[in-house]
């Protein structure tokens, strides 16, 4: 990428219809880690993938579906819509292969990483992530984390985070652009939003990174932002709920960012966290 950002958007099929609503290989962002699908299969059809060199994850975003990754097929899905709970995920390593068949509209996220690693094929139900509260004030947020750097994955983490309409999130600014842990790694990371409300939006800010200049991108409902380096944030707009999926891939396994020093002090001043945390449950 010639920038520190990239926006996609959605491909937007018709809602009665199976097909992608994002198609983003690696190559076409041009970056090293990450490649990325949404999907969207009507009852009775099939979605197939096939890993060779590849680890990936597939968090159902809402529907239910019936998964055969070679142990067995089993029904998965449970939520509606991403604000209807948490998810069902499978993570699978590379040389497997996986089908999804639907049995209600289904949609799920898909994100690979190039991996030879032998590690198990593992579904994670809604029961098994970890949710917390981040922040303070009007910059609190939900944390739900699905593939968390303990996790036994290669390379791939995994998060879904909730902010309340006109909130700030991934705040204070931070950036994960540099290897040197433990303080900070460099990983590359996909922002893939969705809005309680149709004419939602979000503010994505980037900016002082490798690349010159700054970009302030507005995300809506199916967009994706890519963050290759530099400091990040986002602001929901008042009265939009904004739920993101993040995945994270890069030197190492591990969570470590440099806030922006400028900004950091915010921290001293939180005391309370926004009641209407958290925005969902189990």
């Amino acid at each position: 990428m010639s920038e520190n950002t990239f926006l996609v958007h959605s491909l937007n099929p018709a809602a009665q219809e199976s097909g992608e609503l994002l198609h983003l290989p690696r190559e076409r962002a041009d970056w090293e880690w990450m490649s990325f699908f949404v999907h969207r299969i009507q009852p009775g059809d099939i979605l197939r993938a096939h890993l060779e060199d590849e680890e990936a994850a597939f968090v159902i975003l809402g529907g239910t579906c019936v998964a055969d990754w070679g142990q067995g097929a089993k029904r998965i899905g449970k939520r509606r819509d991403v604000f209807d709970g948490f998810p069902y995920t499978l993570y699978l390593p590379c040389r497997n292969d996986v089908s999804f068949t639907a049995e209600t509209t289904c949609e799920i996220a898909e994100c690979r990483a190039p991996s030879q690693a032998k590690r198990e094929p593992k579904l994670i139900p809604p029961d098994d992530v970890v949710s917390s509260l981040r922040g303070g004030g009007n910059a609190s947020r939900q944390i739900v984390d699905v593939l968390p750097p303990s996790f036994p994955a290669d390379k791939l983490v995994v998060i879904e985070v909730y902010t309340p309409g006109g909130n700030w999130s991934s705040y204070p600014p931070h950036k994960h652009d540099t290897h040197n842990p433990p303080a900070e790694v460099d990983l590359d990371e996909i922002y893939y939003y969705r809005l309680r409300h149709p004419d939602g939006f979000a503010f994505h800010h980037l900016y002082a990174g490798k690349h010159a200049g700054q970009r302030t991108l507005q995300a809506r409902n199916g967009d994706t932002v890519l963050v290759h380096s530099g400091y990040h944030t986002v602001v929901a707009g008042p009265g939009y709920d904004v739920y993101y999926l993040n995945f994270l891939a890069g030197s190492s396994r591990a969570v470590a960012v440099t806030e922006d020093p400028q900004h950091a002090w915010i921290r001293s001043t939180w005391s309370t966290t926004d009641p209407r945390l958290p925005l969902v449950g189990k």
